[in-house]
């Protein structure tokens, strides 16, 4: 007798907030109707952003109670990434989400995660968004597994293999070996 699966039993994400160094939204996905106007989402990441902002979380995660929210955060120069779950979630599970989006982020922009970086690839921004969370729901939370997903996402079939990234090259060749042993 199968056992069906429960929501509730499953960690959930609120939201992701990618702010600047200044609280302006760069990247930002809310999966709950907590908010349920822009004006309430954007009250609430000011204030995230306020209170979390005098705070060195530039070499490792934070955590902090936020308005019977848990809020994990990271700095990374001038972006500033944040993940919401609720009062009763697991910090280690926002915490590997966290990690999982810094590392894809870091993979994809090749070490240069800067606003103006982030904002030229606002693209992988919410492709990764997309591929680590559905619906508030955790999917994945390896960065190079999610980096990989993305690049595959992102990449153009016409780019001579000469320009694309290993993992790039790889997925192409698979493409290209499927299609040949499918004929």
């Amino acid at each position: 007798m199968a056992i069906p699966a429960r929501r509730d039993a499953c960690p959930t994400i609120k939201n992701v907030l990618l702010l600047d160094s200044g609280g302006r939204r760069v990247a930002v996905k809310y999966y709950t109707d907590e908010w349920p106007t822009n004006g309430a989402k954007l009250a609430f990441e000011r204030s995230v952003f306020l209170k979390t902002q005098k705070t060195n979380a530039r070499t490792e995660v934070e955590i902090v109670m936020f308005e019977n929210n848990v809020v994990v955060y990271k700095f990374i120069q001038d972006l500033h990434f944040f993940v919401t779950g609720g009062d009763y979630e697991n910090e280690l599970a926002l915490d590997a989400v966290l990690q999982g989006l810094s590392d894809a982020v870091t993979l994809l922009l090749r070490g240069n995660v800067d606003q103006r970086e982030a904002l030229e690839n606002l693209n992988m921004m919410f492709l990764c968004l997309d591929e680590i969370i559905d619906a508030g729901m955790i999917l994945e939370t390896d960065g190079n597994m999610i980096a990989g997903k993305v690049a595959t996402h992102n990449m153009d079939d016409g780019a001579p293999l000469s320009e694309q990234t290993i993992s790039q090259a790889l997925a192409t060749a698979r493409e290209h070996l499927t299609r040949s042993l499918l004929r």
